[in-house]
């Protein structure tokens, strides 16, 4: 029965077409969503206990007290490194302790000096390195200044929420006399004070009932953000990627980390991935905000007003109040208040001090940043050779294969079919002798199966998550009756990486990786599609309270067991659907189960956006659609788009055509062939900005304010974006486009068609024309990028080929620059300074050379082979290249006039070595 009951949620999964919202709540179905977000904006009753005050070199600490109740809280604002602060609120005396998702962090933040200017019975001003924060008493309410404009206030409208936690008074008996006088009549009040308390001790939804022993916990608050129209973050929504306002007119952004089939676009329902940091950015500042947070999130979004509720009643700012103002109202399940100001003041800094809290993304393997193909399933061995061998045959170059659920013994992870994969070991040893790679899906529901060793020891251990009653949680998913592993538990975390050694999972290689998917957690008989919230984690814990941090505590656990296998000397490459704040430390990420549309195609460019100005940088989409079938147009456009994106993989589910790229006429394998090519030509590019990314957090796929602040025309924009500073792409998303509208940013600005060396200038919009071949890509004026232009079948195979430079001149023809990093680019080795970080530059008509960072200890044999120079006026006479190797000599070289474009052939001279090139007029 159980086993039809499966099949038949599987077969209505597989037919659904679009998502069925009735299987996910609304706002109006959520009790805590209804009593935040049905708060008026109004005087709060929260008030500080100014002699409670206790102010230590680092952080202020007192009570705050909810005038209507009663209830005590602790409050903490502590000065943070870079610039930041932090404000923590919690239940001063709760009867049981309220979760922190502090796991999320990268580490524990370290707190700097913080000096207090000023106190007085109404509250005070205090500083923490150029900024300052004016803490207001009665009602509380938090200020906070990026040098000496306000740019954030908490608690403003008075929408702050802390429920705490309590017993359920039980009803008094029927015949119990009533206490007091016989006609004492309890006071009735005033309905619009009357609080909805429906599902605050037990919630329904379907056929599922959510008990609440505790009684509601949900913790809220107001944030405006004061001098902005614009905000973006909080991934993952399927929307705009300047959010919309929500107020008034949808439901709130949800975070909340859900398995979503066929999900829809623009409209704020809750995805596969929850980030809850917003970056607000003006011409003249950005600044950003962490709601750390790991329990269900409803943001709601006001529109930017010119009369601030801020300006109107403080005198702080300088100049006009009437300032645009964002306003916006954030509340959760359950947890504490912990939230970071990340005051900027550019949207790079933003960049930096989110990176120190939640950290950056490790330098991902060379391999990664190629393509990568994947299809639910490669049948069998025969399957995966025929597939290598076709990319062979057909000269598109690859570098990882993937293989889905069906690779398994009955889907029972780290096992496999031995009817049609008998041989894995040696399989994948045949993919890796070309340079290539292997990737399998393992997924947290472990199969019930009592002949499984990783289920018969995570019984016996008591490694699953239990259900409200204390055995083990029971749901359904592509196994069927399903446990689910507790990664709240460190010794589950450490178990579960020991079961990736090579000891272990037999079958595997050191060049096998890993595929994390369903860990939002997928639960097919579960509400929404998900875990109980009335779930038991270790530590007593709510799934409720830690439920959109499954997934981290997963991949952080698979990642782990990466690094062991090989004794920390090779890096990981994991990919996992379910993200938080932090995932971007474990791997990288995709948007989910898209589909073969335009609409899904159009998306992909804000999804990622989000994602990548919030910290997780390594994502992409599924190229192609998961479901459905593209057409030969759609699907070279998806391919275009994604060559240009930083996770490059194309995916399709069980039930769709096959459609590796030679399946398709020859017109269109050439075109896929060459979106391919591309990428590979442009891997040591996407590799340096990863290096980078590492160092400063700085995202290698950008929005264009990111790079031109000032520009208003771009802050709405989510159809172009740039790669790095040098590279900006507009994708053609459109079927049937003969052209696309441009906007080239930046004042004073030139930039170059990178196919043809157009040129264009700034702060103007162009129409480009596109035929099916044309990927809309150009090079700003002022850069240089180094280019690898020599076609392998992997990109290992690469490694010792020659360079070009593509050298793009500014508007003055006179100076351009910029870097590339070479490493070995597989192990740590790096870290030992085993890398060569080089930088080029263009002045005073001479191309030279020199070192960065890292140390003699790594060489390589990578030449240059070609510079090609944009934007040049005049032809030179002689063009010269010295080098300590061979003194002076003349190179080879040509010259279009009608391009302004000169093609210098064979410096001949290593990569890393001094040398200049002189152009001799």
């Amino acid at each position: 029965m159980k086993m039809l009951l499966l099949l038949s949620v599987l077969t209505t999964l597989s037919l659904v077409v679009g998502v069925d919202r009735g299987n996910f709540k609304s706002c109006d179905q959520s009790g805590f969503c209804r009593r935040n977000r049905n708060m008026q904006p109004g005087e709060s009753p929260y008030y500080l206990l100014m002699n409670n005050l206790k102010v230590s070199p680092t952080k202020i600490e007192s009570r705050l007290a909810n005038a209507k109740t009663g209830v005590l809280y602790t409050l903490e604002i502590s000065a943070l490194m870079d610039g930041m602060l932090r404000m923590k609120i919690n239940e001063a005396t709760p009867i049981r302790q309220r979760f922190e998702a502090t796991e999320a962090l990268n580490g524990e933040p370290k707190e700097t000096s913080l000096k207090l200017v000023s106190q007085n019975s109404e509250g005070m001003t205090i500083e923490f390195g150029k900024n300052k924060a004016i803490i207001h008493a009665n009602p509380f309410r938090l200020d906070v200044y990026s040098g000496d404009q306000h740019v954030i206030s908490a608690n403003t409208r008075g929408l702050m929420k802390f429920e705490h936690y309590r017993t359920k008074e039980q009803p008094k008996p029927e015949n119990q006399e009533q206490e007091g006088p016989a006609n004492q009549v309890e006071e009735e009040k005033p309905a619009a004070e009357v609080e909805d308390m429906d599902g605050a001790w037990e919630e329904h939804f379907k056929s599922h009932a959510d008990s609440k022993p505790f009684g509601p916990s949900s913790v809220g608050m107001d944030f405006s953000f004061v001098g902005f129209k614009h905000v973006y973050g909080i991934p993952e929504h399927a929307d705009a990627f300047s959010l919309k306002q929500t107020k008034g007119s949808t439901d709130p952004y949800r975070l909340y980390n859900l398995d979503v089939f066929q999900f829809e676009v623009n409209n704020p329902m809750a995805l596969y991935g929850s980030v809850p940091f917003m970056v607000a950015h003006s011409d003249i500042k950005t600044v950003g905000l962490l709601w750390l947070n790991a329990a269900e999130t409803w943001i709601d979004i006001e529109p930017a007003t010119q009369q601030s509720v801020v300006s109107s009643i403080v005198d702080f700012v300088k100049g006009s109040t009437q300032l645009p103002q964002t306003d916006t109202h954030w509340f959760s399940e359950s947890g504490i208040i912990d939230v970071f100001f990340l005051p900027g003041p550019g949207p790079k800094d933003v960049m930096k001090q989110n990176a120190i809290l939640s950290g950056t993304t490790p330098l991902p393997p060379y391999f990664s940043i190629a393509y990568h193909q994947c299809r639910w399933n490669y049948n069998d061995q025969e399957d995966v050779r025929n597939v290598d061998a076709n990319f062979d045959e057909h000269d598109i170059p690859y570098d990882v294969i993937w293989l889905d659920i069906e690779h398994t013994d009955g889907k029972k992870y780290f096992t496999w079919d031995n009817h049609k994969f008998p041989n894995p070991e040696e399989m994948i040893n045949n993919v890796t002798a070309k340079g290539r790679k292997m990737v399998t899906i393992i997924d947290p529901h472990i199969k019930r199966d009592s002949g499984y060793h990783i289920h018969s020891e995570a019984t016996s251990k008591g490694y699953y998550v239990k259900n409200k009653d204390g055995h083990d949680y029971d749901g359904w998913c592509w196994p069927g009756s399903s446990g689910y592993l507790d990664f709240v538990n460190p010794e589950v975390r450490d178990w579960w990486a020991s079961k990736f050694g090579l000891d272990h999972y037999k079958g595997s290689t050191l060049q096998l990786f890993t595929w994390n998917d369903m860990n939002e957690p997928s639960v097919f008989n579960g509400p929404e599609v998900t875990m109980h919230k009335d779930a038991k984690h270790y530590g007593s814990w709510e799934h409720r309270d830690l439920h959109n941090m499954y997934g981290i505590l997963m991949t952080m656990s698979t990642y782990k067991g990466h690094l062991q296998r090989s004794n920390g000397h090779l890096r990981s490459f994991l990919l996992s659907r379910a993200f938080f704040v932090g995932s971007q430390r474990y791997g990288a990420v995709w948007t989910g189960d898209n589909t073969a549309d335009w609409d899904h195609l159009r998306i992909t460019v804000p999804m990622l956006l989000s994602m990548s100005i919030s910290g997780i940088t390594f994502c992409g989409a599924d190229v192609g659609g998961f479901f459905m079938n593209p057409d030969a147009e759609l699907l070279v456009r998806w391919y275009q788009a994604g060559a240009f994106q930083p996770f490059f993989r194309a995916h399709s589910h069980l039930e769709t055509k096959r459609r590796e790229p030679w399946l398709f006429d020859a017109e269109t394998k050439q075109l896929i062939r060459a979106a391919i090519q591309k990428r590979y030509s442009l891997l040591p590019y996407w590799y340096t900005l990863f290096m980078e990314n590492e160092q400063n957090g700085m995202p290698p796929m950008r929005p264009l304010w990111m790079e031109f602040p000032s520009d208003q025309t771009t802050f709405d924009m989510d159809d172009e974006y740039m790669i790095g500073s040098s590279l900006l792409v507009h994708p053609v998303m459109e079927s049937k486009a003969t052209n696309v509208e441009v906007y080239f940013p930046g004042e004073n600005q030139v930039w170059y068609d990178v196919d043809n060396y157009q040129k264009f200038n700034g702060l103007e919009s162009s129409t480009i024309p596109v035929t099916m071949s044309k990927i809309p890509v150009f090079q700003r004026g002022g850069t240089i990028i180094a280019k690898r232009e020599r076609m392998r079948r992997s990109s290992s195979l690469s490694h010792d080929d020659p360079y070009t430079l593509i050298v793009a001149l500014d508007k003055t023809g006179q100076f351009a620059n910029g870097n590339l990093y070479i490493d070995d680019g597989h192990t740590f080795q790096y870290k030992q300074g085993e890398y060569i970080y080089q930088g080029f530059s263009f002045k005073k008509d001479t191309l030279t050379n020199h070192a960065l960072q890292g140390s003699e200890k790594f060489e390589t044999k990578a030449w240059l082979e070609k510079v090609i120079i944009i934007g040049i006026s005049t032809e030179p006479k002689t063009v010269q290249v010295e080098s300590h190797d061979f003194g002076k000599k003349n190179l080879l070289f040509t010259y279009k006039s009608s391009t302004q474009l000169l093609i210098i052939r064979k410096p001949a001279v290593n990569i890393e070595a001094e040398w200049s090139i002189k152009l001799l007029f």
